[in-house]
């Protein structure tokens, strides 16, 4: 079965530090771009960030996690997965994280900056896993 898979959500204390993970199965997520989007209750679908297949580079919506960013995207591609870190947590960071992946998008920041209906038409979207930050 093809799909993606995400994992490592969870109740955490503001400040720390959270790491996701992205795994695919019946696919080689290394030819794939791939991107972690959020969600946060009543709110739009936002990027984290994203990553390329090549390279690989990665881009960060520092407008949102700051220029000194708190969020780190890497891939492990013997696991065949992409994981997400996010330091220094906030209760904004609240949601559902989902991650996609996409064959053809090109660069990292260009994954990141699709609008709703192109992200729509990504290759393949996990199912999301809760994020919730609270003391």
């Amino acid at each position: 079965q093809l799909r993606l898979v995400e994992s490592g959500g969870g109740l955490v204390q503001p400040g720390e530090s959270l790491t996701l993970s992205c795994t695919a199965s019946g696919f080689t997520l290394a030819d794939y771009g791939v991107g972690w989007f959020y969600q946060a209750p009543g709110k739009e679908r936002t990027a984290v960030g994203c990553i390329s297949a090549e390279d690989p580079s990665t881009y960060v919506h520092d407008s949102t996690y700051g220029v000194n960013s708190r969020v780190t995207i890497s891939r492990d591609n013997a696991k065949n997965t992409v994981y997400l870190r996010m330091d220094s947590v906030k209760p904004e960071d609240t949601g559902v994280y989902r991650c996609t992946a996409d064959r053809g998008v090109g660069s990292a920041r260009a994954m990141c900056s699709m609008g709703p209906q192109t992200l729509a038409g990504y290759d393949y979207w996990g199912q999301g896993t809760q994020v919730t930050v609270s003391s």
